[in-house]
C-alpha cells in the first residue's frame, strides 16, 4: 500500500500518510498539515470519492504528580536540574551556581533543611542540593541554550487563595504594621541642611535627632510585635530575646522601604529626610553603603505594606535565635506567616512566582546588616559624648555581651535579690521593661517587677 501511495504522489519525500490516495488528495492533505487553520475547509471540500471522517480526540493524560522537593520537602513544581524540587530551591541552586556563591555556616555544617528552616543557612542548603543530586552542568547547559528543543516542564497548578484563617492572619499583621508605621505618602517630608554636603565622623545634632527617632521606632516595633497573633503566648523571656535579636532587622527594613531613589534619600517616621551623607554623619558610618544598597535591592520586589508587615513578622518570629526557651513553639508560629506571605505574594503577582523566595532571601541580608550594626555600636560609643539611649544600645549590641557583674546585679535588684540564670540575663533590660509595662506587669513566676528607675528610663 505504501509503495502504491508513493508511486502516485507528486512529492513522495514529504508524504507519509498510510492511505491510498491520488495526487490531488495528497496535495490537499499536505496543505491541511501546512495550514492547520484550513482543516475544516479542506475536509469539507474533498474531491475524492472517499469520505474523510476525523477521529475523535484522545482524552488528555492525567496530570503528573511529583514527589515533594528533595531538598526541603515543600510542594514540588517539577524536575529541575535532575531532581524533583520546589521553585524556591530551584532558584536558589541556579543563582548559587551562576554567581559562584560561597556561603558560610555559622554552626556545625549540619543544619536541618526543611521548608521552614531552608532560608536560615545557605551553606547547608546548597550542600543538601548537591547531596540529593542537583547538577551544576544542568544549570550551565540551561543558561547557554539559545533555543530549547525539549518539552517545557510541567508546573503543578497551585492555589493562590488564602484560607479563612490565613486571610485573618494577613489582615491582622497588615493592620499591626500600618498602625505602627505610617507610609511615605502619609508623612510631611522635611529636610535639614546639617552636614548635607560633606562627611564627618559624627554630627552630634543629627545623632541626637536620629537617636530620638530610633527610640520611638523601637517602641513602635514592640507594639507591632505584641499585636502579632500568638506572640504574647510566648514566655516573656522568649519575647524579649526575639525582639532584641530582630529589632535592628525590622528597623532597617522599615527605613529602607522609605527610600526615594530619585533623590537618594531615606525618610524617617516624623518625615525627616536624610541623604546618604547625612545618614553617614547621623551615626550610620560604614553601615551607610550597606543600607542604601539593600534599599536599592528592595525596589524591584515592589513590596506593599502587607508584604512588608509579613516579612517583618517572619524576621521577628524565628526559632533559630539563641537562648530561646521554646524554639519549637516559635517555629510553629512562623509557619503560617511563611505560608501567608507565599500565597499573598503569588496572588498579587501570579506571573512572578520567583519574588517570594527573593523576599525571604532579604531576611538573610538583614541579619548581615545587623551583624555590622553590632560592630558599629562599639565605635559609636566612643564617638558620642554621653551614654547611648538604652533601647538603641540593646538593639545594637549582642545580647550575649551582657555577662558582666553589673548586669547581673541589676537583674537581681529587679528580681528581688533572686539569682537568675543565663536566659534571664539575656531576656531583661529596657525592652523587657517595656514589654512588661505594655502588658500590664510581669507574669508571676517568670520575671520580677521592674524597678522605678528602670520604668522611668522608658
Amino acid at each position: 500500500m505504501f509503495g502504491g501511495f508513493r508511486k502516485n504522489c507528486v512529492n513522495p519525500l514529504t508524504c507519509s500518510i498510510p492511505i491510498s490516495c491520488n495526487t490531488e488528495m495528497c496535495s490537499k492533505l499536505q496543505s491541511v498539515f501546512i495550514a492547520p487553520y484550513s482543516l475544516s475547509l479542506s475536509l469539507t471540500q474533498s474531491t475524492s470519492s472517499e469520505e474523510m471522517v476525523p477521529s475523535s480526540p484522545s482524552p488528555p493524560p492525567p496530570p503528573r504528580i511529583y514527589k515533594p522537593c528533595f531538598v526541603c520537602q515543600d510542594k514540588s513544581s517539577g524536575y529541575h536540574y535532575g531532581v524533583s524540587s520546589c521553585e524556591g530551591c530551584k532558584g536558589f541552586f541556579r543563582r548559587s551556581i551562576q554567581k559562584n556563591m560561597v556561603y558560610t555556616c555559622h554552626r556545625d555544617k549540619n543544619c536541618q533543611i526543611n521548608k521552614v528552616t531552608r532560608n536560615r543557612c545557605q551553606y547547608c542548603r546548597l550542600q543538601k542540593c548537591f547531596e540529593v543530586g542537583m547538577s551544576k552542568e544542568a544549570v550551565r547547559n540551561d543558561r547557554n541554550k539559545k533555543k530549547k528543543d525539549v518539552k517545557e516542564e510541567v508546573v503543578l497548578p497551585e492555589s493562590y487563595e488564602l484560607s479563612g484563617e490565613l486571610e485573618e492572619l494577613v489582615n491582622k499583621v497588615s493592620k499591626a504594621h500600618k498602625d505602627t508605621f505610617p507610609s511615605l505618602v502619609q508623612l510631611g517630608k522635611y529636610t535639614t541642611n546639617s552636614s548635607a554636603d560633606h562627611r564627618v565622623q559624627l554630627d552630634l545634632g543629627l545623632w541626637d535627632k536620629f537617636s530620638e527617632l530610633s527610640t520611638k521606632c523601637i517602641i513602635k516595633i514592640v507594639e507591632f510585635a505584641k499585636r502579632l497573633p500568638g506572640f504574647t503566648t510566648l514566655t516573656i523571656a522568649d519575647q524579649i530575646t526575639l525582639l532584641k535579636s530582630a529589632c535592628l532587622d525590622i528597623l532597617m527594613l522599615r527605613i529602607c522601604t522609605r527610600y526615594t531613589p530619585e533623590q537618594d534619600t531615606m525618610t524617617f517616621s516624623d518625615g525627616l529626610t536624610l541623604n546618604r551623607t547625612q545618614m553617614h554623619n547621623a551615626g550610620f558610618g560604614p553601615l551607610t553603603e550597606l543600607v542604601f544598597a539593600f534599599a536599592g535591592q528592595l525596589l524591584p520586589l515592589e513590596m506593599d505594606d502587607t508584604e512588608t508587615g509579613l516579612l517583618s513578622a517572619i524576621c521577628l518570629i524565628c526559632g533559630d535565635r539563641m537562648d530561646l526557651e521554646e524554639p519549637q513553639k516559635v517555629d510553629k508560629l512562623q509557619e503560617p506567616l511563611l505560608e501567608a506571605l507565599k500565597i499573598y505574594a503569588r496572588r498579587r503577582r501570579p506571573n512572578k512566582p520567583h519574588l517570594f523566595p527573593r523576599m525571604l532571601m532579604k531576611v538573610t541580608d538583614l541579619r548581615g546588616i545587623s551583624t555590622k550594626g553590632a560592630e558599629r555600636a562599639i565605635t559609636l560609643k566612643m564617638e558620642i559624648p554621653g551614654p547611648m539611649p538604652p533601647l538603641i544600645r540593646e538593639m545594637l549590641e549582642n545580647p550575649e555581651a551582657f555577662e558582666d557583674s553589673t548586669w547581673r546585679r541589676k537583674m537581681r535588684r529587679m528580681n528581688g535579690g533572686m539569682r537568675i540564670g543565663r536566659e534571664g540575663r539575656t531576656a531583661m533590660g529596657s525592652l523587657g521593661g517595656r514589654l512588661q509595662w505594655q502588658q500590664g506587669g510581669p507574669r508571676k513566676g517568670r520575671l520580677g517587677e521592674p524597678s522605678e528607675r528602670h520604668s522611668d528610663a522608658l
